[in-house]
Protein backbone atom coordinates (compact mmCIF):
# COMPACT_ATOMS: atom_id res chain seq x y z
CA UNK A 1 0.00 0.00 0.00
CA UNK A 2 1.10 3.33 -0.81
CA UNK A 3 2.69 5.73 1.82
CA UNK A 4 -0.27 8.01 1.86
CA UNK A 5 -2.92 5.72 2.59
CA UNK A 6 -1.57 4.37 5.81
CA UNK A 7 -2.83 6.98 7.94
CA UNK A 8 -6.28 6.74 6.21
CA UNK A 9 -9.19 4.79 8.59
CA UNK A 10 -11.04 2.03 7.19
CA UNK A 11 -14.54 2.76 8.02
CA UNK A 12 -16.90 -0.35 7.95
CA UNK A 13 -20.51 1.39 6.84
CA UNK A 14 -22.87 -1.21 7.85
CA UNK A 15 -25.66 0.08 6.86
CA UNK A 16 -24.51 0.26 3.39
CA UNK A 17 -22.71 -3.29 3.48
CA UNK A 18 -19.92 -1.07 2.61
CA UNK A 19 -15.32 -1.49 3.76
CA UNK A 20 -14.99 2.07 3.07
CA UNK A 21 -11.76 4.78 3.21
CA UNK A 22 -12.88 8.26 1.86
CA UNK A 23 -9.75 10.36 0.21
CA UNK A 24 -10.40 14.18 -0.47
CA UNK A 25 -14.45 13.51 -1.10
CA UNK A 26 -13.98 10.11 -3.00
CA UNK A 27 -14.10 6.85 -1.91
CA UNK A 28 -12.69 3.03 -2.28
CA UNK A 29 -15.25 0.63 -1.04
CA UNK A 30 -15.62 -3.07 -1.39
CA UNK A 31 -19.38 -4.56 -0.83
CA UNK A 32 -19.46 -7.79 1.81
CA UNK A 33 -21.78 -9.86 3.39
CA UNK A 34 -21.43 -11.47 6.97
CA UNK A 35 -22.36 -14.14 8.77
CA UNK A 36 -21.50 -15.54 12.30
CA UNK A 37 -18.05 -16.70 11.33
CA UNK A 38 -17.62 -15.68 7.88
CA UNK A 39 -17.21 -12.34 5.85
CA UNK A 40 -17.61 -12.73 2.07
CA UNK A 41 -16.36 -9.67 -0.28
CA UNK A 42 -18.65 -9.35 -3.21
CA UNK A 43 -17.02 -6.32 -5.20
CA UNK A 44 -14.70 -3.49 -4.71
CA UNK A 45 -15.16 -0.16 -6.46
CA UNK A 46 -13.20 3.02 -7.32
CA UNK A 47 -14.16 6.45 -7.80
CA UNK A 48 -12.70 7.58 -10.79
CA UNK A 49 -11.15 10.20 -9.43
CA UNK A 50 -9.16 7.91 -7.34
CA UNK A 51 -8.66 5.66 -10.67
CA UNK A 52 -4.74 4.32 -10.99
CA UNK A 53 -3.95 6.08 -7.58
CA UNK A 54 -3.71 2.27 -5.51
CA UNK A 55 -7.09 3.21 -4.14
CA UNK A 56 -8.29 0.01 -4.57
CA UNK A 57 -4.97 -2.17 -2.93
CA UNK A 58 -5.42 0.26 -0.10
CA UNK A 59 -9.16 -0.65 0.81
CA UNK A 60 -8.08 -4.63 -0.16
CA UNK A 61 -5.26 -4.25 2.05
CA UNK A 62 -7.33 -2.96 4.75
CA UNK A 63 -10.45 -4.87 4.78
CA UNK A 64 -7.95 -8.25 5.11
CA UNK A 65 -6.31 -6.46 8.36
CA UNK A 66 -9.89 -5.87 9.68
CA UNK A 67 -11.22 -9.41 8.83
CA UNK A 68 -8.23 -10.83 10.19
CA UNK A 69 -8.80 -8.82 13.49
CA UNK A 70 -12.37 -10.10 13.72
CA UNK A 71 -11.65 -13.57 13.63
CA UNK A 72 -13.80 -14.00 10.95
CA UNK A 73 -12.85 -16.36 8.21
CA UNK A 74 -12.86 -14.76 4.38
CA UNK A 75 -15.08 -15.93 1.36
CA UNK A 76 -13.55 -13.97 -1.46
CA UNK A 77 -16.22 -13.51 -4.20
CA UNK A 78 -14.84 -10.15 -5.52
CA UNK A 79 -12.36 -10.87 -8.43
CA UNK A 80 -10.02 -7.86 -7.38
CA UNK A 81 -9.75 -9.94 -3.94
CA UNK A 82 -9.28 -12.93 -5.39
CA UNK A 83 -6.09 -11.86 -7.63
CA UNK A 84 -4.41 -9.57 -4.43
CA UNK A 85 -4.59 -13.04 -2.93
CA UNK A 86 -3.16 -14.92 -5.74
CA UNK A 87 -0.25 -12.13 -5.23
CA UNK A 88 -0.07 -11.81 -2.00
CA UNK A 89 -0.76 -16.06 -1.00
CA UNK A 90 -0.01 -15.15 2.92
CA UNK A 91 -3.92 -14.26 3.21
CA UNK A 92 -4.64 -17.36 2.34
CA UNK A 93 -4.35 -17.67 6.15
CA UNK A 94 -7.65 -16.46 6.75
CA UNK A 95 -9.62 -17.99 4.09
CA UNK A 96 -12.64 -20.24 4.83
CA UNK A 97 -11.64 -23.84 5.24
CA UNK A 98 -14.99 -24.10 3.04
CA UNK A 99 -13.45 -22.37 -0.06
CA UNK A 100 -11.28 -24.75 -1.88
CA UNK A 101 -9.62 -22.57 -3.98
CA UNK A 102 -9.03 -18.83 -5.50
CA UNK A 103 -9.71 -20.09 -9.32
Amino acid sequence: MKEEFLSIPLVKNEKDHQYEINIEGSKAFITYRESASQITLLHTEVEDSLQGQGASTAVIEKTLESIEKSGKKLNPLCPLVVAYIKRHPEWKRIISENRTSLD
